[in-house]
């Protein structure tokens, strides 16, 4: 794989954020799901997506950057150089010490085999040391490492998670359309809000996330749920609570109003002298619950008095100040 930093197209001086920045912009113009008549997409998106794992990580950044790891995050092993380079005639280990200072004798094994050397210790308890150090430098030559199956194999690891925030109306919780979610990289996801959705819950998509570099499981798109500020309602639990206006003469002599609801307005019957401040219960009519229902919408009543005066009602209201003595 290329240099990870000319890869995203940055200095090896770049800050976090101009890394970042690189890589979202770099992973929305090549990612597959908008290339999909571009053969060589996804491996570019592949190369991006590894070269952010080792930038976008400052711990593996730094190990990159001091030699300690390549361009695909695998360990680099500089301790050969010195074959046979030993003094006095005698095979030279790979630490710089000779064959019987610290317990080993690393010698080519000739033969034609497959691994080309033979290990020797001698004893100290350095062998199991040395096996690991050889088996990483090496990808395991020789069979797989005691204990594991996978000998030194690179374990597939999974795909990047995609994270986003998904602002909703509160109609779109009892609807039945699916909203859409919009990630950094540019990816799109229709989904569809599960019953009792809350404000602020996180949404889970398992494998919709970044497809893995090594073979591994892609990740996973998570969701987080904000609800938009309604104009008429507010949240309290699963029940919503407004107000509803009802003009002078339904709150006498009682009626019929109609109180606009998530699905539509609704017709609501008003009692006789129903009084200002009073709360009214829709059932059913609230945010859809975990259970597959519904809470109630919760409404105060506002008296309406007729728009542009009435002068009937005027004339009544001091007909009865006056004959109560100016005493309502």
């Amino acid at each position: 794989m290329r240099d990870p930093y000319s890869v995203l197209g940055v200095a090896k001086n770049a800050s976090e954020k101009d890394i970042k920045s690189a890589f979202r912009k770099l992973a929305k113009k090549y990612h597959p799901d908008t290339n999909a008549d571009d053969p060589t997409a996804q491996a570019r998106f592949a190369e991006i997506s590894q070269a952010y794992e080792i930038l976008g990580d400052k711990d593996k950044r730094g190990q990159f950057d001091r030699g300690e790891i390549d361009a695909e995050g695998k360990p680099k092993f500089a301790g050969f150089s010195g074959f046979g380079g030993g003094s006095g005639g005698a095979s030279a280990n790979p630490f710089g010490g000779r064959a019987g200072a610290g317990g080993f004798d690393f010698r080519s094994a000739g033969g034609g085999g497959p691994q080309g050397f033979e290990f020797r210790s001698g004893g100290g308890g350095g062998e199991g040391v040395f096996s690991d150090i050889f088996e990483q430098a090496f990808g395991g030559f020789g069979g797989a490492r005691r204990g594991s199956a996978g000998g030194g194999a690179r374990v597939p690891t999974k795909g990047e998670d995609l994270r986003a925030t998904l602002k909703v109306r509160l109609e779109d919780t009892v609807g039945e359309e699916k909203v859409e979610a919009i990630f950094p990289s540019g990816k799109r996801l229709a989904i569809r809000l599960p019953d009792g959705v809350e404000n602020g819950q996180v949404i889970r998509l398992k494998g919709q996330g970044q497809p893995s570099v090594s073979g591994g499981e892609p990740g996973d798109a998570l969701v987080t749920i904000e609800f938009a500020e309604h104009p008429r309602f507010r949240v309290e639990g699963r029940d919503l609570v407004g107000t509803v206006r009802v003009p002078l003469a339904d709150a006498v002599l009682g009626g019929k109003v109609f109180v606009a609801t998530l699905g539509g307005r609704v017709a609501m019957n008003i009692k006789p002298w129903t009084d200002f401040g009073r709360t009214l219960r829709l059932k059913g009519k609230g945010l859809s619950t975990k259970g597959g229902g519904h809470g109630d919408l919760r409404v105060t009543v506002e008296i309406a008095l007729p728009e542009g005066g009435d002068p009937e009602l005027t004339a009544l209201m001091k007909a009865r100040r006056e004959a109560s003595g100016g005493e309502d």
